[in-house]
């Protein structure tokens, strides 16, 4: 993804410094493609970049925001990484620190190309939002503004990838299922009459809470069907225990959204 994004701010003119320090063969490959200047080290990035974008595994972005403080940068930071938002404070906490002025990113969607564009989204107090957003003007990277609160854009990654990625692993265990037991064309079948717009469908959540008190117990003998035929039941157990939530919301289709979710809430 950094390269991709890299690439986005070249074509919109301008000059774009990577760290090649540590980093594989193929990150190289990809740093080359992209058209992006190699710098001897990482001090010798930081000494000539207005602004850093940190784009990482989320493992390696409190290391990364901990080295680029120890070398006193002191321009505009951001930190675009699948992180939690207690993280992305504790990041801007760092770097603030040392003299940098501090923005919270993150990035939804695949890899920038000439067909495909992908969101940046931008939270952080003063000028800095502004700044990063017009550097990507005319490219295939949007910038979307979320107001002056660090935290916020990584909140908004932390809820919409809660979603996608866990139902792409539910996919699979559904499809692994679906094997083992043969019924696979059949599974692919009723996937064709699923309604495609669930993440969007915000109001019919009261529906699912109303009907909670028979889904757990659903969820538990999935649970147990994946465990015999040698899957993980976690996700399954785990959904039942989100649903025994709404235990005593059993039946009430009258409830509003916000109540539904403050359900789930300790």
């Amino acid at each position: 993804m950094g390269a991709a994004v890299g690439a986005e701010l070249r074509r919109a003119g301008h000059t774009v410094l990577w760290c090649p320090e540590g980093r594989g063969t193929e990150t190289q490959r990809r740093a080359l493609r992209a058209d992006l200047q190699a710098t001897a080290d990482l001090h010798g990035l930081l000494d000539r970049a207005d602004v850093v974008l940190s784009i990482c595994p989320p493992a390696a972005a409190e290391d990364v925001a901990g080295r680029v403080a120890a070398a006193g940068y002191r321009g505009l930071y951001v930190d675009a990484n699948a992180v939690n938002p207690a993280t992305a404070r504790r990041i801007a906490a760092v770097v603030s620190a040392a003299g940098a002025a501090a923005m919270d990113g993150s990035i939804i969607g695949a890899p920038p190309t000439a067909e495909r564009t992908v969101r940046l989204y931008l939270s952080g107090p003063g000028a800095g939002v502004a700044t990063v957003a017009e550097l990507f003007t005319g490219s295939q990277v949007e910038a979307v503004p979320l107001g002056g609160e660090l935290g916020r854009a990584s909140a908004l990654k932390m809820a919409f990838a809660s979603f996608q990625k866990a139902s792409r692993v539910l996919a699979a265990l559904a499809h692994a299922l679906a094997d083992h037991h043969g019924v696979t064309e059949a599974l692919l079948a009723e996937a064709q009459r699923m309604p495609v717009y669930i993440l969007g469908d915000r109001d019919f959540l009261p529906s699912v809470a109303s009907r909670a008190w028979r889904w757990a117990p659903e969820l538990r003998e999935i649970a147990h069907t994946l465990d015999a035929a040698g899957l993980p039941p976690d996700l399954a157990d785990a959904t039942a225990t989100v649903l025994e939530r709404w235990s005593d919301d059993r039946d009430r289709t009258d409830l509003p959204v916000a109540a539904v979710l403050e359900h789930l809430r300790r």
